[in-house]
């Protein structure tokens, strides 16, 4: 999508990672952010609705702030992301604390370009798929683009993270 900009889709062109762009008609009233990237793209794009990433913030037990990346249909196992980052427990955060840490709005969450980068992981999953899709940093723009690429730019680690 010419035109289109967002931290995270600067952060992958300076990086010259290879990636596409795909908007999709918000509805504001909606809040179910993933599951309405999967109605709108998955058609459109042929892709399956584990090829479409949510981003989401926790909050560890030493009270630092980390993101899990997973396939939207999928719910993310706290413990599981805890132990992703070494620490005994994790609750999903704050809303404001993510939004004011990421520089995003809840449903635009990118794991990349963040104001202040956050240790994440991406669900071993994403490594199954030549592409996937993630938030490009706005609600109704996803990024589509190689896990590997992923991973690499957002200084990711992979694990099963799924409950």
């Amino acid at each position: 999508m010419a035109g289109a900009s967002t931290p995270a889709i600067r952060t992958l062109s300076s990086a010259g990672v290879e990636h596409r762009v795909h908007a999709y008609r918000h509805d504001p009233r909606s809040d179910s952010y993933g599951t309405e990237a999967v109605d709108a793209l998955g058609a459109e794009l042929g892709v399956e609705a584990d090829q479409i990433f949510k981003t989401l913030v926790v909050e560890l037990s030493t009270g630092a702030l980390a993101v899990a990346v997973l396939p939207v249909p999928n719910t993310l196992s706290l413990k599981a992301a805890a132990a992703a980052f070494g620490a005994p427990k994790a609750v999903m955060a704050d809303k404001t604390k993510a939004e004011r840490s990421t520089g995003y709005v809840l449903g635009g969450i990118s794991p990349l370009g963040q104001r202040k980068p956050l240790p994440t992981v991406v669900d071993a999953s994403a490594l199954t798929w030549d592409r996937v899709l993630c938030s490009a940093g706005k609600r109704g723009l996803e990024i589509e683009l190689a896990p590997a690429d992923l991973i690499r730019v957002a200084g990711a680690v992979s694990a099963s993270i799924t409950a």
